[in-house]
This record gives structure tokens, sequence and C-alpha cells, in this order.
């Protein structure tokens, strides 16, 4: 499970050949959820509050780099690191 980006102790991964919607993953501090790349939306599990928020802006800002890791990761490309806020 490729780490794509660390920030404010979030870490962002992306998994190779999963299943659509593209999506990514997001943990912290033993708190874990999906987040849809295309409508920056929660899938699955959960975040604190302010982690969600930054996670979701970060996802808005680097949504090109992340359909592009996306569509690596479905042939087990190299993804990507993405650059974390700031």
């Amino acid at each position: 499970m490729p780490l794509i980006c660390e920030f404010f102790g979030i870490k962002i991964y992306m998994y190779w050949q999963e299943n659509n919607p593209p999506h990514f993953h997001a943990e912290y501090n033993g708190f874990r959820a999906e987040e849809d790349v295309n409508n920056s939306v929660i899938l699955k599990g959960v975040l604190p509050f302010k982690q969600l928020k930054l996670v979701l802006a970060w996802c808005e800002l680097h949504k090109d780099e992340l359909i592009n890791n996306w569509n690596l990761a479905e042939t087990h490309g190299m993804l990507v690191k993405i650059n974390p806020l700031q």
C-alpha cells in the first residue's frame, strides 16, 4: 500500500487494483476512512472533523494528481508522491 502523502499526522495511501470509484485511504491516530476523489466525500470510515476538513481540502487541490495515481495503480504502476498541505 503506497504512501502518497503525509501532512499534520495524516497519512494518505492508494492501493493497487481497487474497485471504482477512484478513491484513496486516509489514516489519522487510529481513525481510517476512504475518500472518493471525484466528489470529495467519505465512502467508508471516519476521521475527526478537523482532519476530515484537511483531507477533503487536500483532495480538491490535488484531484488531477489523484486521478493520475489512480490510473497508475490500476496497472501496478509506480505511484507519484503528492505535495502535502502546509
